[in-house]
């Protein structure tokens, strides 16, 4: 059974379009919501209440001074693709925060990016059945040759709104 918040309302609606298009929607609609995820290029690739997976185009406004990906766009790639599932799984009458971010720098990244985070069933239950609380989510971030040049710990909170 899907979960019935915000955010999978609205992917209800993207899925009436044909599927070639489902993704360049959801992308472009998070990219106007979150100005910053727009500009870095941000692509989803799939999103649903266990995973989200979202790539990031090595190009010259996200490079740093050593012509790789740079750091703060990695994070933002991190922090976008746990943050989306996450929000697939949080009441209405919730509120959701980023609480922190551990990331290890631990290899130069090589072309292009993708970052999959995923919730278990367990963890997507929790998280609607519960009016507060905080959660690890699970993050892999792989570059073009398969290598994680991050490793990362995202935790999210929430609690009602006010």
């Amino acid at each position: 059974m899907i979960f019935n918040n915000r955010l999978s309302r609205t992917l209800s609606k993207i899925e009436k379009f044909p599927e070639s298009l489902q993704y360049r929607l959801l992308t472009f609609m998070v990219g106007r919501t979150v100005p910053f995820v727009g500009t870095a290029g941000l692509s989803f690739e799939h999103l649903d209440q266990n995973k989200a997976r979202l790539s990031l185009k090595s190009r010259k406004k996200v490079l740093n001074h050593i012509n790789t990906i740079h750091a703060a766009a990695m994070a933002l790639l991190a922090e976008s693709a746990t943050g989306m599932v996450f929000a697939m799984n949080v009441r209405d009458d919730c509120v959701y925060v980023l609480k922190s971010m551990d990331i290890d720098f631990v290899g130069k990244a090589k072309g292009s990016l993708s970052a999959e985070a995923t919730l278990s069933e367990d963890a997507c239950q929790a998280i609607r059945n519960t009016t507060k609380g905080e959660i690890s989510v699970p993050v892999t971030v792989l570059d073009s040759e398969g290598d994680s040049p991050i490793v990362c710990k995202m935790v999210w909170a929430w609690r009602p709104k006010r």
